[in-house]
C-alpha cells in the first residue's frame, strides 16, 4: 500500500514541478498523513516512530541546500514525505541517487547551453576566493535562473532507484 502511495505522490509532484515549478502542500500533506496512518496501522507506535525517523532523515538531507537557496521548500518536503512513507533507509538511498541524478541533469543542461567550461571556471574562482576570505560563503549571480531545473525530477529518479535497490 505504501508503494502505491509513494508512486502516486511522486507522479503528481513530478508533473506539477515540471509544469508549474511547484510541489504543492495539498499533495504532500495528505500523502504524509496517509503514510503515517499506514505505519500506525501496520506497525503501531513503532511504525509511527519509524515513519518520523524517515521524515527527519529526508528533511535533513535537503535542509542545508534549502537554507543556502539552492533548492525549494517543496523539494525538501517531498523528500521528507518520501522518508515518512518508506522509512529512513529508503530516504537515504533516495538522497544518494537523487544527488547523482541531479548532478547528471545539471551537467547535461550546462552542456546543452554550452556553459559547462565557464561554470567550472567560476567554481574554481569562487573556491579561490573562499580560501582567501577564510572560507566565507560568497554569492555569485551567474544567471542562475537559466540553469535551474525542477529538482522533483532528480528526486523521482532517486526514489525509483531506491525502490529498485531497497524495495
Amino acid at each position: 500500500m505504501e508503494n502505491i502511495l509513494l508512486m502516486i505522490t511522486l507522479m503528481i509532484c513530478l508533473v506539477t514541478d515540471i509544469k508549474k515549478r511547484k510541489i504543492y502542500n495539498k499533495v504532500l500533506v495528505p500523502a504524509l498523513t496517509i503514510g503515517l496512518l499506514i505505519h500506525l496501522w501496520t506497525g503501531g507506535w513503532v511504525g509511527i516512530k519509524e515513519a518520523l525517523v524517515g521524515f527527519i532523515v529526508g528533511l535533513c538531507i535537503l535542509l542545508i541546500p534549502f537554507l543556502l537557496g539552492g533548492i525549494g521548500a517543496g523539494d525538501v518536503k517531498l523528500l521528507a514525505t518520501i522518508g515518512a512513507i518508506k522509512g529512513a533507509t529508503f530516504a537515504l538511498y533516495t538522497g544518494i541517487w537523487m544527488g547523482l541524478a541531479g548532478g547528471v541533469i545539471a551537467i547535461g543542461i550546462l552542456l546543452y547551453q554550452r556553459e559547462l567550461l565557464s561554470t567550472v571556471k567560476s567554481i574554481g574562482q569562487g573556491l579561490k576566493l573562499m580560501m582567501i576570505s577564510g572560507f566565507k560563503i560568497i554569492s555569485f549571480d551567474n544567471n542562475v535562473e537559466n540553469n535551474m531545473f525542477p529538482y522533483g525530477l532528480a528526486i523521482t529518479i532517486g526514489a525509483i532507484m531506491a525502490f529498485i535497490i531497497v524495495g
